[in-house]
């Protein structure tokens, strides 16, 4: 499945886009913000491809203009969250290539993933977190309707081996309909 915004594709990700996925995701200021380790070659990026990537529901970040992906963002529905939801709830995860940081681009990723969660996939409530320190994140979910819910301190991050405090936002159906961003 593909999602269309003005300026994006929403698609999944494909083998072939490991050059283009690792020219983003070795930056240092990319992954471990986001809770992963930087892509250390093209090959790794490829795995990733294959064993993470390829999850339902995620998918590339590809600009219109160029073809060409850019950063990626997924929902994970109920038990594939990171917080334990129940099946009628989800949880978005996003990133994005340092070039492309400030541009609206996430933000506009990210409404059209909400409308499809909310609209197609009928889930009533949508969550993200953020990690201490990612402000660009956490503006991300404020523009786009999130309301802070909590906070997780010492969290373990199995990923990057690290103890983090994550902050969690929230948008409900109800909200959505009444803001519609």
């Amino acid at each position: 499945m593909t999602h269309e915004t003005e300026r994006l594709i929403l698609r999944p990700w494909q083998e072939s886009d490991a050059e283009d996925l690792y020219e983003y995701a070795k930056d240092p200021r990319v992954g471990p913000t986001a809770g992963w380790p930087p892509h250390t070659s093209v090959e790794n990026s490829r795995e990733i491809i294959r064993t993470i990537l390829s999850e339902p529901e995620t998918y590339a970040i590809v600009l219109k203009s160029t073809g060409k992906p850019v950063g990626s963002i997924g929902l994970l529905i109920g038990c594939e969250s990171n917080l334990d939801l129940p099946e009628t709830q989800g949880e978005i995860g996003y990133w994005i290539g340092v070039p492309y940081w400030g541009q609206g681009l996430v933000p506009e990723a990210t409404r059209k993933i909400i409308e499809y969660g909310f609209i197609e996939l009928k889930l009533n409530k949508i969550w993200c977190g953020y990690f201490d320190g990612n402000t660009k994140s956490k503006r991300v979910q404020e523009k786009c309707g999130f309301q802070y819910h909590h906070t997780k301190r010492d969290v373990y991050w199995k990923a990057i081996d690290d103890v983090r405090t994550e902050h969690i936002s929230c948008l409900t159906k109800s909200r959505w309909e009444k803001l519609k961003i």
